[in-house]
């Protein structure tokens, strides 16, 4: 039991990394369907390179979506239109008849007659119905609910109000109600109204059974049959046929031993991802490999990607195309550095390939457009640098659509204008970028470049307090990260991080300002009266004690980096020089002369070290010309890089001259000097 503790307690670090791999490889396991894949790619149009294919099974032809477009539109035009005859208007009209009546006849002895006579020219109106007024229809025949009873009459059956005069006449032409043509007429005017209406929620329910009724298949393949012969162009029926199998086959329940098979073939290509993950991190990101930190939110963000873009396929299969997926590269980019951001954004693009329809496509697109966010200067503190990142990343996508769709069908027919906005909304998704950075800052305690501009403001509290209490140390900072920024800017470093690095990589100095020369007001050093190992020991200790006073006021880790690093394991060459003048080279330690380290890991860290010694021993020159400066900068740098300060900072000698050549161009600006050219 105790040397398990003990090798747990040893091997923690490793012992979480494989819990990260392995619950992360689980998790995506978990979320991926559990179907098998068809084995076979096509594209229609393009030739099939697989061997010739027979029906492994036998199956039904899918109809195209054209067909079913079709077949949709013709039912939609021959769908007759359902009306209902409405009772409660026939029998308000028969009583208003009735009490209306002595007001357009005058009493006399025929009256029950006509009451009789009128009241059956009632029913005759409305023995089918009235139709409404400008009344039109394509069919002959009208479709009539009457009560529960459905039958079909003839529009010529209904009765039209144009026509009431004609039959009040007709009906009228007898010897003894000649003479009331023109009282019938008017009450019958007054009273009859149209009681025939389209019954839109039956006609609906109608056409609905009727378009459900279609058959989505059209032919039968059996088994054995052969569907595509290789070297055949993908088109026309084959191309219905493979697509059949292909969704017949997607669709097929599969056994529990199947199932175990396929989750293992998924288990071994997931697994095969994340370890390629960890492996470049560990190969070529060691510093973030080694933090479980940084380890544990790229992987987050993979998760979070891959879980989000499942469950919106689950709800809608075309949601996908508006999932923002190169917010994955953006923010790897932005906290880390831009090889990362993509490859880890190539990766995660891979596995939703498994699971997204069109996953050729799908990692096409999402790839480039990946390729294009990384490429792109974007500067999260700059905000119109950020909209034109996600118009190009949009402008990608749209680009891309629109020529698989003509891949595909050679017109622009098949473009949807849903997908279109569904990229636009991808894009505006995507601007989210900047308040998530925030949440991420705060959650896992990363830097962006936005917290960045903020430690760069030298009005902070800290920075004041090393202007007020170490003037000479802080004008120092300024001079050191104008230059480093310049030097950055020509090699495309990161210039705002090279900036802020600079002001704050000699905070160690306000503890002990009076013993750096900077800062003292005149010629007596506190030196003379230190022995040489003591004044070293100073010297040195500002690196230990700008780490602690940063730390103690929340310096970000990637600006301590800049107070770790700037003077690398250089030696005090002053007092170590002083040392062995006093005691021979032979009694004295070069290591108590030496700093702590560690040597530069970056292009930024190198490039401070660099500005900060030119700046720094610049102060010495007397009487500066160019061709002073000139030998001045390139003694010191190439001083460092034989001390081997280099190595590990991923510069190349190309970048360190062009680096020169800025530190000798400031310097010369800062003398007001002119370079002489020959005549």
């Amino acid at each position: 039991m105790k040397n398990f503790y003990s090798y747990f307690i040893h091997n923690q670090a490793f012992l979480y990394k494989l819990l990260l791999f392995i619950s992360c490889s689980v998790f995506v396991i978990y979320i991926f369907p559990r179907g098998g894949q068809f084995k076979y790619e096509f594209q229609k149009g393009k030739l099939w390179q697989h061997p010739s294919l027979y029906a492994p099974f036998d199956f039904t032809i899918q109809k195209s979506e054209e067909e079913l477009a079709e077949e949709n539109k013709t039912i939609e035009i021959q769908q007759p239109k359902y009306y209902r005859y409405n009772t409660s208007i026939y029998e308000e009209i028969v009583s208003k008849y009735f009490d209306q009546f002595n007001l357009f006849f005058e009493k006399n002895k025929l009256n029950d007659k006509l009451i009789l006579f009128g009241r059956e020219l009632i029913d005759k109106i409305y023995e089918y119905g009235v139709l409404p007024i400008n009344f039109k229809s394509e069919n002959k025949n009208l479709y009539l609910i009457r009560n529960t009873e459905e039958i079909s009459l003839s529009i010529d059956q209904f009765f039209e109000l144009k026509n009431l005069n004609d039959f009040v006449l007709e009906e009228t032409n007898t010897a003894f109600l000649n003479d009331y043509n023109d009282e019938y007429y008017n009450l019958l005017f007054d009273l009859v109204q149209p009681n025939i209406t389209i019954d839109e929620d039956f006609t609906n329910q109608a056409l609905k059974e009727s378009l459900s009724s279609i058959s989505p298949t059209r032919d039968f393949i059996s088994k054995g049959k052969l569907i595509i012969a290789q070297g055949e162009i993908v088109e026309g029926e084959n191309f219905l046929q493979l697509e059949s199998l292909k969704k017949e086959f997607l669709s097929l329940n599969i056994s529990s031993k199947q199932e175990h098979t396929i989750l293992l073939g998924y288990s071994i290509l997931i697994s095969a991802v994340f370890l390629m993950l960890f492996l470049f991190i560990k190969n070529y990101r060691s510093k973030i490999y080694q933090n479980n930190k940084d380890l544990t939110f790229i992987i987050f963000n993979i998760i979070f990607i891959l879980g989000a873009t499942t469950l919106i396929l689950r709800f809608n299969g075309n949601y996908y195309y508006a999932m923002p997926l190169c917010i994955l590269p953006l923010t790897l980019k932005t906290f880390y550095d831009a090889r990362l951001g993509l490859f880890t954004h190539v990766l995660t693009v891979l596995l939703l390939g498994f699971v997204v329809p069109n996953g050729f496509e799908f990692v096409f697109l999402q790839i480039i457009a990946g390729i294009v966010i990384i490429q792109t200067q974007t500067e999260l503190h700059k905000r119109a640098s950020i909209f034109v990142s996600v118009s190009q990343i949009v402008l990608v996508y749209l680009l891309g659509y629109f020529a698989f769709s003509i891949i595909h069908e050679g017109n622009f027919n098949s473009i949807d204008i849903n997908i279109v906005l569904y990229f636009i909304i991808n894009g505006m998704l995507t601007l989210f970028v900047q308040p998530l950075i925030y949440v991420f800052e705060k959650v896992f305690g990363l830097v962006s470049d936005i917290t960045l501009l903020e430690f760069s403001d030298t009005n902070s509290k800290l920075l004041k307090e090393l202007s007020e209490k170490a003037p000479g140390t802080f004008n120092h900072s300024l001079q050191v990260a104008n230059l480093a920024e310049s030097a950055a800017n020509e090699i495309g470093a990161n210039s705002l991080l090279v900036r802020v690095g600079s002001l704050y990589h000699d905070i160690g100095k306000i503890n002990a300002p009076t013993f750096y020369s900077e800062n003292q007001k005149s010629s007596v050093s506190p030196h003379e009266d230190l022995p040489p190992e003591q004044s070293a020991e100073i010297i040195i200790g500002h690196v230990n004690e700008g780490i602690a006073i940063a730390k103690k006021n929340n310096i970000p880790d990637r600006v301590i980096d800049f107070i770790r690093t700037h003077h690398g394991n250089n030696t005090v060459y002053y007092f170590y020089q002083k040392a062995i003048e006093l005691y021979g080279e032979t009694y004295v330690n070069e290591k108590k002369f030496k700093y702590p380290g560690p040597i530069p890991f970056s292009k930024e860290t190198a490039i401070l070290m660099m500005a900060d010694s030119v700046e720094a021993a610049s102060k010495s020159l007397r009487t500066p010309t160019f061709e002073k400066i000139q030998d001045f900068v390139t003694q010191l740098i190439d001083k460092q890089m034989i001390g081997k300060q280099f190595e590990q900072s991923n510069i190349t000698l190309h970048e360190i001259e062009l680096v020169k050549k800025v530190l000798i161009k400031r310097l010369v600006n800062i003398y007001h000097l002119r370079i002489e050219y020959p005549e």
